[in-house]
């Protein structure tokens, strides 16, 4: 039996979907913009190409998967929601699902910790965790352990930043003028709570916790829950040889039972991606394949001067940004050999469809 990069025991349904996302092979592309809404991700969609038609899945968990092409490109747009752990089934169920490399812009709002207008757009060059300390005793507030720590920083990948400064800069429509802020730093913390300073009537000693980290972070700038898992599991992902078993045991059940909508079928490819291999020939890639990841984060609300973003702000500033990660997603190259299969997923153009898709 030969050495593939496949998880056999990674949980799959009987027609081989991953469990939290209920994706199979050839439903999710290799650049990928993460976001939290699905409402955000059905505006970003509304810019892929008519042809071939998007396909729309959407989990019994609630995570919503939209794959098309945007300017001929194949591109998936997901919402994830908040926080870790759901971060962390996007990025490990994604990657079981595609063969060769994985580009991931995480595009989310965030609190401001710097002094600049809401509506502003931050690119940061690097991230790191807050978590709550679980060994600190909350009730009394007397104990030899802090209440919160901070990781190291995770860098985001330098082509992947520099490039969404570059879209977003070029895109930016002339009636927004906030400011597109880069290479600072980004915490994500584990509550929206009590590990983002915010005041509730917990006993979570919190009340310091912003003055400490700016003093320990000179170039801290925003806080949100999302992107220092994303960049850590992309930075740590190295695939690495499994005996396969040829019969490995699926779900006795349909444990997501995904909604598909109708307007494009799902993918007919069965078989588990060989994460490590080309698409077509199955050879090992050299050098190995990787997750490049990076994040764009807007500024709804100012941890200084505590305004918030208006409405009617939001929809120009995700409509602006939405677009200009798709344009920076689609300019990033990607051998093709280091690409998932087309045939059988739904980004494939059929012979009746060639006459109307976009070219590359």
């Amino acid at each position: 039996m030969k050495n593939r990069i496949v998880d056999a025991n990674f949980p799959r349904t009987l027609d081989q979907r991953v469990y939290h996302l209920g994706l199979r092979a050839g439903e999710v592309a290799n650049r990928i913009i993460t976001l939290g809404a699905p409402s955000r991700a059905h505006g970003i969609a509304s810019y892929l190409d008519p042809t071939p038609t998007p396909f729309t899945l959407t989990s019994e968990r609630g995570f919503t998967t939209i794959t098309g092409r945007y300017k001929g490109v194949p591109v998936s747009i997901i919402s994830i929601g908040m926080g870790y752990p759901n971060a962390d089934f996007f990025v490990r169920e994604v990657r079981e699902c595609l063969n060769g490399d994985m580009v991931v812009v995480r595009l989310g709002s965030c609190g401001g910790l710097i002094d600049v207008p809401v509506g502003s757009v931050v690119v940061p060059k690097a991230s790191i965790a807050v978590t709550r300390n679980y060994d600190f005793d909350f009730v009394t507030g007397k104990s030899d352990e802090p209440p919160y720590k901070s990781s190291k920083p995770v860098l985001a990948d330098p082509i992947v930043h520099d490039a969404l400064v570059d879209s977003l800069t070029r895109t930016r429509p002339a009636n927004i003028t906030t400011p597109i802020v880069d290479h600072t730093l980004n915490a994500s913390a584990d509550s929206f709570y009590s590990s983002q300073g915010r005041q509730t009537s917990f006993p979570d000693h919190n009340a310091d916790l912003i003055d400490r980290l700016m003093s320990e972070h000179k170039d801290l700038a925003t806080f949100e829950m999302e992107t220092f898992h994303i960049l850590h599991l992309a930075a740590c992902w190295r695939p690495e040889a499994h005996e396969a078993a040829k019969d490995a045991p699926p779900l006795s059940r349909d444990a997501t039972a995904p909604s598909i909508y109708p307007a494009h079928p799902p993918s007919t490819q069965s078989d588990i991606p060989d994460v490590a291999t080309s698409a077509i020939g199955h050879q090992p890639l050299r050098p190995p394949p990787r997750i490049r990841a990076a994040a764009a984060q807007m500024v709804f609300a100012s941890r200084t001067s505590q305004d918030f973003i208006a409405p009617q702000e939001v929809a120009s500033i995700e409509a602006w940004t939405g677009r200009a990660v798709l344009e920076a997603l689609v300019g990033l190259a990607i051998e093709p050999d280091r690409l998932h299969e087309e045939t059988g997923s739904v980004w494939e153009i059929k012979g009746d469809e060639l006459d109307k898709a976009i070219p590359r």
